[in-house]
């Protein structure tokens, strides 16, 4: 096998979590209740990850509170609304191998929209500063890059302990009023929407991707090994 063994890491376990991490939405446990403790230890270990300039401009705003999160669920619909009105996503070309999936994923994501309420809990990774004014590609980058890895650290770590969830982001076409609700401070962005639950059911598998060949470009683009 290529590459090396690092030792104390059990690298088919790793590989496992890193490969069979779903966004999780039809087998989310509303019936089940979340520890606080254990969403504490998960955004603990999102902290471990990297972020530009070692800033640390993150914060995860955790939402128990069933008022606050019927609000964020309607305003989850509205964006919904919103996202099928604009003709989203757009058609795959024919003989593409996500054409089947596609009407599974977005039916899932209807379905969210109807229980999101119910799921005990929601956090919201932030990151400090705002993007809609900054003309700099470099700028945009480094914020997103700063709050992105961590975001995608506490969903390995949710999974890891049986706990699952799904990124994101139509809440967003709402994000002003959401912020006014968590009281937010203006100058942070609201970079997704994590509900999170114990999973039903004993694992998940790989999805089914695009070729890695395909998608890999060597020194220059379009050239494919």
């Amino acid at each position: 096998m290529p590459g090396k063994n690092v030792p104390g890491i059990d690298r088919a376990s790793a590989d496992k979590l890193l490969t069979t991490t779903r966004s999780v939405r039809k087998r989310l446990d509303l019936e089940r209740p979340v520890e606080p403790e254990v969403i504490a230890e998960c955004i603990d270990i999102a902290l471990q990850a990297p972020t530009g300039t070692n800033a640390q401009n993150w914060s995860f705003v955790v939402v128990t509170d069933p008022a606050k999160r019927k609000a964020i669920a309607e305003a989850y619909r509205r964006g919904g609304e919103v996202m099928s009105g604009s003709g989203y996503p757009p058609p795959l070309p024919p003989g593409d191998p996500r054409e089947h999936v596609m009407p599974k994923v977005m039916e899932s994501a209807t379905y969210l929209g109807e229980i999101l309420e119910r799921v005990p809990v929601h956090v919201i990774p932030c990151v400090q500063g705002r993007v809609e004014s900054v003309p700099m590609v470099v700028a945009q980058a480094s914020t997103y890059g700063s709050i992105l890895p961590a975001a995608w650290s506490f969903m390995l770590a949710l999974r890891s302990r049986g706990l699952g969830t799904a990124w994101t982001t139509i809440h967003l076409f709402h994000e002003k009023e959401i912020g006014e609700l968590l009281g937010i401070p203006s100058e942070w962005t609201q970079t997704a929407l994590f509900p999170v639950a114990y999973y039903t059911g004993d694992d998940f598998k790989p999805a089914h991707r695009l070729p890695t060949s395909s998608m890999t470009h060597w020194d220059s683009w379009g050239s494919h090994r």
